[in-house]
């Protein structure tokens, strides 16, 4: 379905941009230096504007609770009520079976085994597996440490008062006596007790190890970056980028946040108004390019604020990539460096963002400046993939000086972003079904002779098949002479002519020795040539062809006339007054450098068959009479074309001829001396 976005002014669509991006910026103020480990301080001396803490890096806070948790001991609650209760029914199940003394031991036994903890055995593997040596033993609200190797489980319960068992007692004896049946746990887990020690733990846990004065020295110019250095002037970013601000200042921020967008958006629109004049009065264009900035600045900021992944996983390089299947690699490559710029207000170290962003820019347009296959796309995300991890291990390197310290998984970002580039081709295909684009892929899959409808053509119309193919090598050597699109054209030339396999016996291509206009009357024989253009269009609607093809079946006749059966109408009835509407094509004109072409090369090539003799002579004569005649109706006047277009195109249309026919020069012949 196709976006509804002729209503919109194109102006509006530039402000709305604006308006939307300005509105998506942090309003945080950004901190204006830059700085390295190990790299000399580049500005004036910086000394401290207030007082604020010096923050531990992420690896000293993870140090700090990992030894918390190594010596945080867990909570585990005691049922002092279990071991009286077991003890109970031991007593009256045991008391008539076993001599006082095997009963007294037995009884001490689980008294004593009960006093230091019974757990699960799943209770008990974690500590295990926790290493945890130590636990909290709450009886009666009262936390005790206790060792965790005094306590037991059901089986080693058991076995302890087995293998302990005095010399006098027998211990099969013993085992028939099924004391496992009164040992059972009176120590369980307490996981909201242990959660809430164990967070208050990690919330007590200091966050910085210093403080740094008002007014106090901080670094000056030249001076290296040392690893102190550097964690005071993280801090004072940390500090500047989390401080709340008031409504006041907030209001300056947004204020020079919208100028910087308006700046860039302007520079954008001044770029289109001073070199792509036509792409910038196409609503369609400027939507499609002030989308792919509005995506792209959504989808970082997103990731930005809600710290989703890495910024380098986003593929920037979709943007210049379908920019250029569409419209053309200028400005693909300034729509990209536009994105670039506006995302590189969001991002954290925007001097190395703006580096490889923009290369990765340039190795689109590189890459991609004949785009005629699909697997250029995937070479292009490959080559895409490299330059980031070049360029970044340079970068890194001259930042850092020493190449232990890259971050590496900045490559498997990379790699991410190389495999989600691999989805631009799905998204050109929605993106041509969206914006009724045709990219230069989809024009020469079309031309394939092998597709369904061109086959059809072959096998039913051969004739107008063999025209079809004629009429696009004159037009696409003639649009590519005159700076148009050839491939459109070449396209555009081999479907034109589709509606005639409606009735393929009534044009001549298609005929042997019988000529059905022989049986009908003219203004039949003009309703049935003239329908193969309404033929056609329904036939490539209903084969979903482009819009773009489809002009070509509308206007490759545009509004004249079936001219041979209208002039023998006119000499057959010369006193019955003519409709003049009968026996013309319902149109439109051509409105295109493509469409026009198109138009003079499909009459010039079917009249280039009636020639009796195919010297240059008549060739020229032939093309000059037939373009000039469609001139002088009026036929080309919507179609940008300048006077030298058309002189270039009749000479390429008479070389391309002259070919065609085998063209020879005339011989001289002998004269006498005479």
């Amino acid at each position: 379905m196709k976006l509804k976005y002729r209503n919109i002014p194109t102006a509006a669509l530039f402000v709305i941009t604006s308006a939307l991006i300005a509105y998506l910026f942090p309003r945080e103020g950004k901190f204006r230096y830059q700085f390295y480990e190990g790299k000399p301080w580049r500005y004036e001396l910086l000394t401290a504007p207030g007082d604020f803490p010096i923050y531990k890096t992420d690896e000293q806070i993870k140090a700090d609770r990992d030894s918390v948790l190594r010596e945080f001991e867990p909570y585990y609650r005691k049922d002092a009520s279990v071991a009286a209760a077991e003890v109970g029914k031991l007593k009256a199940a045991l008391s008539a079976r076993l001599s006082p003394s095997w009963l007294q031991y037995i009884e001490s036994s689980l008294t004593a085994i009960y006093r230091s903890g019974v757990l699960s055995h799943e209770d008990f593997e974690n500590l295990h597996n926790e290493n945890h040596t130590r636990i909290k033993l709450l009886e009666n609200n009262i936390a005790q440490s206790k060792p965790s190797a005094g306590l037991f489980t059901v089986r080693t319960a058991y076995e302890s008062i087995i293998s302990q068992a005095p010399e006098w007692i027998n211990t099969d004896s013993l085992r028939n006596c099924n004391i496992n049946n009164y040992l059972t746990e009176n120590v369980v887990y307490d996981p909201e007790t242990s959660d809430r020690v164990k967070e208050d733990l990690l919330r007590s846990l200091p966050i910085s190890n210093g403080m740094i004065q008002a007014g106090e020295r901080i670094v000056d110019r030249g001076e290296i970056i040392d690893n102190q250095t550097y964690n005071v002037l993280r801090s004072l970013r940390i500090v500047h980028e989390s401080r709340t601000i008031g409504s006041q200042q907030e209001l300056i921020i947004v204020g020079a946040q919208t100028i910087l967008v308006v700046g860039i958006i302007l520079c954008f629109w001044l770029y289109l108004r001073s070199f792509r004049p036509k792409i910038l009065y196409s609503r369609r264009n400027t939507l499609f390019l002030l989308l792919c900035i509005l995506s792209g600045c959504i989808i970082t900021e997103l990731c930005i604020r809600y710290h989703l992944f890495s910024v380098y996983i986003l593929p920037y390089a979709i943007i210049p990539i379908v920019v250029r299947t569409f419209i053309d690699s200028r400005t693909a490559l300034f729509t990209h460096l536009i994105v670039v710029l506006l995302c590189s207000l969001m991002v954290p170290y925007p001097h190395e963002f703006l580096i490889l962003q923009t290369i990765a820019g340039m190795v689109v347009t590189f890459n991609l400046r004949d785009l005629s296959e699909r697997s250029q796309l995937i070479r292009c995300a490959f080559f895409i993939y490299l330059s980031y991890a070049f360029c970044y291990i340079g970068l890194a390197v001259y930042m850092e000086t020493d190449i232990n310290d890259l971050n590496w998984l900045m490559l498997l970002y990379f790699g991410i972003n190389f495999i989600l580039l691999m989805f631009t081709y799905i998204l050109v295909y929605m993106l041509e079904k969206t914006f009724g684009y045709v990219s230069s892929i989809t024009l020469i899959e079309l031309s394939n002779i092998n597709k369904p409808l061109l086959k059809k053509l072959s096998e039913v119309a051969p004739g107008t098949f063999q025209h079809s193919i004629q009429v696009s090598i004159l037009a696409s050597a003639a649009t590519e002479k005159i700076g148009g699109n050839a491939s459109m054209v070449r396209t555009g030339a081999m479907y034109h002519d589709i509606g005639k396999m409606a009735n393929p016996a009534f044009f001549t291509e298609n005929q042997t020795n019988v000529n059905p206009h022989d049986q009908i009357t003219f203004e039949q024989s003009a309703r049935i040539i003239i329908g193969h253009v309404t033929e056609g269009v329904k036939i490539a609607e209903k084969a979903s062809l482009p819009q773009a093809i489809i002009d070509f079946i509308r206007t490759h006749h545009g509004r004249g006339k079936a001219k041979y059966f209208y002039t023998m109408f006119r000499n057959s009835f010369p006193d019955r007054e003519v409709d003049e509407e009968m026996f013309t094509y319902p149109g439109p004109n051509p409105f295109s450098k493509e469409t026009s072409v198109l138009m003079m090369a499909d009459s010039v090539e079917a009249a280039s068959r009636s020639l009796k003799t195919h010297t240059e002579e008549e060739i020229k004569g032939l093309v000059d009479k037939i373009i000039n005649s469609q001139i002088s109706d009026g036929l080309h006047k919507y179609a940008p074309l300048t006077f030298r277009d058309v002189e270039d195109v009749k000479n390429i249309f008479t070389d391309k001829l002259k070919i065609m026919y085998h063209t020879r020069i005339s011989y001289p012949e002998k004269t006498s001396p005479e």
